[in-house]
């Protein structure tokens, strides 16, 4: 297992945010990059990947959940990052694939849930788009754009780590957005939600008979 770690010096995490991203794998390594933003520059602070051997895993079925949950664990308590950024579960794959990486997904969502560390989930279109400015790029142009967005020295490897980066930045950028434009935080969604849910809409908004008891639909015209 490969890894790197930023060497120069930092200001802590005043003004910055910190984000662990981590890209999961059903079978390959799976990847995790630690990048932290102040809102106008990013840098890398910890990327690598964690490949279980054949030999671990022939001593124990679930070797390769305990060892990532055990990683994620150790990434969260020496960082201490403020969000975690993982890809969602890509809706192309077979069903035995799609249920190993659900597996991977749920040790790495419970060590976030362990630590506190509110977890988002971008589908990996969306991170390709929001990294490289198209949702269809390959390996090597993920690779080469996280190396020019992080101002690396070297290209990330492998490209498991390339991608948990690329997770990362993506979260950065929607975070970015969402405080320059005054959107919701992820929490107030949740807790207006809630509330929706408990003690119903305002009397103002609540839909009338023509909706069947339901929300207006909001048709898109593009």
């Amino acid at each position: 297992m490969g890894e790197a770690t930023f060497n120069g010096t930092g200001n802590g995490k005043n003004g910055w945010m910190r984000v662990l991203g981590i890209d999961p794998a059903a079978a390959g390594p799976t990847g995790f990059g630690i990048v932290e933003s102040d809102g106008r520059r990013c840098r890398m602070l910890h990327y690598g990947a964690l490949k279980v051997t054949p030999k671990r895993q022939r001593e124990c079925a679930s070797a390769a959940l305990q060892d990532i949950h055990a990683r994620v664990c150790s990434l969260i308590e020496e960082f201490s990052p403020d969000a975690m950024a993982i890809e969602s579960v890509f809706t192309a794959l077979n069903m035995r694939t799609a249920l190993k990486l659900a597996e991977v997904r749920g040790v790495i969502l419970l060590a976030a849930a362990q630590h506190c560390v509110l977890v988002h989930s971008y589908a990996p279109r969306e991170v390709k788009a929001s990294v490289a400015g198209h949702g269809h790029a390959d390996k090597r142009q993920m690779q080469l754009m996280v190396r020019a967005l992080l101002s690396m020295n070297e290209t990330p490897e492998p490209s498991d780590a390339a991608d948990a980066l690329a997770v990362a930045l993506c979260h950065l950028q929607k975070e970015q957005a969402r405080q320059r434009f005054g959107l919701p935080d992820y929490d107030s969604s949740l807790k207006m939600r809630s509330a929706v849910r408990t003690t119903g809409l305002p009397a103002e908004i609540r839909p009338n008979r023509a909706t069947h008891g339901g929300l207006p639909r909001i048709v898109s015209t593009r």
